[in-house]
């Protein structure tokens, strides 16, 4: 893999991360301090379960991991929880764990982003680690927004201003 190439992968990787952020608090906007805890039964997370269980998985893999890192995690936890964070905590708490992946993706090298690791019990490359981080942040992202949309009966507004039927050139 050469520089460029690299580039452009972390370059694209980041968008994501930077997407779902966004789209999160778009969300939290809408949610009240009780909406974050609410569970619609008890097989399914809170929106508070999914911050800390994002957290969690970003911190493991991205923090840890490709950052070089000791890996704390609590798993279980995340899920456990059922009160505790503020609504304002639980957005910062994800805003800074982003921020911090995204400072050690954005600095890895061409060897890093190929070199294979253990994490979670698989062995992957830093390259899939990426793409992990940011898949599994953005399919979490489509479960928040859908509760979201569950609990107040309204479009979020994702790309309000933005002409989505315009065709491929």
């Amino acid at each position: 893999m050469n520089e460029e190439i690299s580039n452009e992968f972390k370059e694209h990787i980041i968008y994501r991360l930077n997407e779902s952020s966004r789209m999160i608090s778009i969300s939290f906007e809408q949610l009240s301090e009780e909406d974050i805890w609410k569970r619609f039964n008890e097989s399914s997370n809170s929106v508070g379960n999914l911050i800390l269980h994002l957290c969690g998985n970003i911190t493991q893999y991205a923090i840890a991991s490709l950052g070089k890192k000791e890996d704390n995690r609590e798993r279980d936890l995340e899920f456990e929880t059922k009160k505790g964070f503020t609504k304002r905590q639980l957005l910062d708490k994800l805003t800074s764990t982003v921020y911090t992946a995204i400072e050690i993706i954005n600095e890895l090298s061409v060897d890093e982003l190929m070199r294979k690791r253990d994490v979670q019990g698989f062995n992957f490359s830093g390259i899939a680690i990426a793409i992990h981080v940011a898949e599994h942040y953005s399919y979490h992202t489509g479960q928040i927004a859908f509760w979201t949309k569950q609990l107040k009966n309204k479009s979020l507004g994702f790309y309000d201003g933005m002409d989505l039927n315009v065709k491929n050139e």
